[in-house]
C-alpha cells in the first residue's frame, strides 16, 4: 500500500523542538510522551488521545492541527501522551485484560511525574482529552489519583458514558463473540488491507456489505468498532478526503476488554470501577462521581451535536457536575460535528479550537 502521508509522521508540526520522553508505569508498561516546544511558558498543555488513536490525531499535516494551533496561540509548550490505548504501542494487538482503572491508576500519574520533572513543579498543567482518554483521565482526577491540574477539556464522554441503543447491543455481544467465536484477539480498522482470506480481511469484507456509504473499508470497520451510523465516528463532509482515506493508519487496532468496561459504565449510568474485588485497584473509588463536589479543577465538557458514539454523554455529565458544583464547569456543543471530527475535521481550527483556546486562556495566566 502506497501511503499519501507517512505513518507516524511529525511533519504536521513545524518550527518546534520535538523530543521524546519514555515513561514506565508502576505495572510495568512503557509509554511515551512527545514534547512540542517553542518557548518556556507558565502554562503547559498535555493532550490525550482516545481508544485506537494516538498522538497522530493531534498533529495531522493535512489541516491546521491542535498542537500547531496551541503553539501559535499562546501555549508554546505542548505535550502529547501515547498511553496503553495508543496505536503507536503494541498493547492493543493482544487479548489483553486492561481496563480504564489501570489507565487511571498507572498511566497518568507516571506521565505527569515525567512531564513535571522536565518542566518543573511550578507550571500550570492543562489537559485536553478525547474519548476513552477523556473518560479515564477524568476517572484519575475525580478518583483522587492525580491532582494539581489547572483545567481539563474533556471531549465526547467523561464520567457519564451513554451510547445509542444499537451500540449497547454491540457492547454486550461483541467482546465474547469476537474473542471466543471468531477467534480474533482484537479488531483492526486496517483489517481490509491485510492478506486476502485472512480472518480480519474476511470480516472486513462482510462489514463492507453493510456499510456502503463510502468506498473506504477502514471507515466501515470503524463504524463497526464504535458507535451507530453510516458512518458513526464523524461526518464525511467534515473530513478532508485524505483524512478519510487514511483511517486505517490514524485509528489502528483495539483489544476488546475496554468495551466490557464501557458496557458496565453505560449500564451503571456513570463511571464505575470494573472489578470491585481487584486488590490492585483498592485505592480507586467504586463510583468516580461520588466525590465530584470536592474536585476544584474547572472542566470544559465538549461534544458535537451529532455524536453517534457517545450520544449526549457530556451534556448529562455537565448537568450532574453542575448539580454538585454549580457554575464550576462548562459545556460547549459544536453544531454539525460528531465524535472524532471535533479534532480531525478540516475546519476545526476555525470552528472548534477557538472555543477551547478561550477556555484555556481564562484558566491560565
Amino acid at each position: 500500500m502506497q501511503r499519501e502521508i507517512p505513518l507516524f509522521t511529525l511533519t504536521g508540526v513545524q518550527d518546534a523542538e520535538i523530543t521524546e520522553h519514555p515513561v514506565t508505569t508502576a505495572d510495568g508498561l512503557g509509554l511515551n510522551l512527545t514534547r512540542f516546544h517553542r518557548d518556556e511558558s507558565d502554562d503547559v498543555v498535555l493532550v490525550i488521545h482516545g481508544l485506537t488513536t494516538s498522538t497522530d490525531m493531534f498533529i495531522m499535516p493535512e489541516h491546521e492541527n491542535l498542537v500547531s494551533y496551541l503553539l501559535g496561540n499562546g501555549f508554546p509548550d505542548v505535550w502529547t501522551l501515547d498511553y496503553r490505548m495508543s496505536n503507536r504501542l503494541p498493547y492493543n494487538r493482544s487479548m489483553h485484560r486492561y481496563t480504564m482503572d489501570d489507565i487511571a491508576l498507572y498511566d497518568y500519574p507516571a506521565a505527569l511525574d515525567e512531564l513535571r520533572r522536565v518542566v518543573g513543579h511550578d507550571r500550570r498543567i492543562h489537559v485536553i482529552a478525547h474519548c476513552l482518554g477523556s473518560v479515564s483521565f477524568m476517572m484519575s482526577l475525580f478518583g483522587g489519583v492525580v491532582d494539581n491540574i489547572a483545567s481539563v477539556i474533556a471531549n465526547s464522554a467523561a464520567l457519564t458514558p451513554r451510547v445509542p441503543n444499537w451500540s449497547r447491543i454491540k457492547l454486550a455481544v461483541a467482546p465474547n463473540l469476537v474473542e471466543w467465536v471468531l477467534g480474533q484477539p482484537y479488531l483492526d480498522a486496517a483489517a481490509g488491507s491485510g492478506p486476502r482470506f485472512s480472518r480480519g480481511w474476511l470480516l472486513s469484507k462482510v462489514v463492507d456489505l453493510v456499510h456502503q456509504e463510502c468506498d473506504v473499508p477502514a471507515c466501515h470497520m470503524l463504524s463497526l468498532m464504535w458507535g451507530t451510523g453510516w458512518p458513526a465516528l464523524y461526518s464525511h463532509d467534515n473530513l478532508l478526503p485524505v483524512t478519510h482515506r487514511r483511517g486505517g493508519d490514524l485509528y489502528g487496532a483495539t483489544g476488546l476488554h475496554y468495551y466490557r468496561h464501557v458496557a458496565k459504565m453505560v449500564n451503571a449510568g456513570r463511571a464505575v470501577k470494573y472489578d470491585d474485588n481487584n486488590p490492585a485497584h483498592a485505592r480507586l473509588p467504586q463510583d468516580y462521581l461520588a466525590g465530584a463536589a470536592d474536585i476544584t479543577t474547572p472542566v470544559l465538557l465538549t461534544t458535537g451535536d451529532d455524536n453517534r458514539v457517545f450520544a449526549n454523554s457530556n451534556i448529562v455529565c455537565w448537568q450532574r457536575l453542575n448539580e454538585v458544583a454549580p457554575r464550576r464547569h462548562e459545556l460547549r456543543v459544536f453544531p454539525g460535528y460528531g465524535h472524532q471530527d471535533v479534532f480531525m475535521g478540516k475546519d476545526v481550527s476555525r470552528e472548534v479550537f477557538p472555543e477551547m483556546l478561550e477556555f484555556l486562556k481564562r484558566q491560565g495566566s
